[in-house]
């Protein structure tokens, strides 16, 4: 086994450190960018209610209740459920300029994280797999076809992810992030993905529901299930959100 400081993570992180001898001469490779927005214009749409008055009283009290959940009960979700822990994690709350700013932050407000869902059991939703589409405030729906078995199984067998309401999916878009800043910015794809996580495990208790993160997932399989290829979006962070 390696040393740790001769390991690809360290390699790579020696590689993308900032100091103030060298920042501003800090070369980049030249990436091309990308739109800010993923929707898949061919697939059914599903536009989401915004009336959360309920959730939004009980924000305080979210952090010191926060834990991670992997048992749940079998009350479904609503839609509107399904809708303010998406507006949570991810929805726009401003305009500056030409940036759309949301409820979490993200590096140069570029946001390369997409979200996608494995519903399990949603009220008048199918069970399937699902991308929100951010600007729209909208779900595509992907696929019927895969479920939380699916998920679970590509989660390393993990059986709680097939038993809660949704398994939560977080893909990057490097060249967003990239085309930026470079090679430190795939540091900062993983930051912004720990920021949305968060806010979705808050949300969820805000809902009367709990959440548990998962790092431990075969990329490859993910990648498979959501349909991306790996490269230029990969899977970084999943969570499943499960009733209490």
């Amino acid at each position: 086994m390696p040393e740790l400081q001769h390991t690809l993570a360290v390699e790579y992180l020696k590689k993308t450190i900032f100091d103030r001898a060298t920042i501003k001469n800090h070369s980049r490779p030249e990436i091309a960018g990308e739109d800010h927005y993923k929707t898949y214009p061919e697939v059914e749409k599903i536009p989401l209610p915004v009336d959360w008055s309920l959730q939004e009283a009980r924000i305080l009290p979210l952090l010191q209740k926060r834990r991670s959940l992997r048992r749940y009960a079998c009350r479904q979700l609503t839609l509107n459920d399904l809708a303010f822990l998406l507006w949570a994690t991810q929805g726009i709350t401003a305009r500056v300029g030409a940036h759309f700013l949301r409820t979490s932050p993200s590096a140069g407000a570029l946001y390369p994280i997409e979200t996608y869902m494995v519903i399990n059991s949603v009220e008048n939703l199918q069970a399937g797999l699902y991308h929100f589409a951010v600007r729209q405030f909208e779900l595509e729906k992907i696929s019927c076809d895969i479920n939380g078995q699916d998920a679970a199984h590509a989660c390393l067998d993990q059986d709680f992810v097939a038993k809660g309401n949704l398994m939560f999916f977080w893909t990057a878009r490097l060249r967003r992030s990239m085309a930026k800043y470079g090679e430190r910015g795939f540091r900062y794809l993983f930051l912004d993905a720990g920021h949305v996580c968060q806010a979705a495990m808050l949300a969820a208790e805000a809902i009367g529901c709990g959440g548990c993160p998962v790092g431990a997932f075969y990329d490859e399989e993910v990648n498979k299930l959501l349909g991306v290829d790996g490269e230029n979006e990969t899977v970084l962070y999943a969570a499943s959100i499960g009733s209490k």
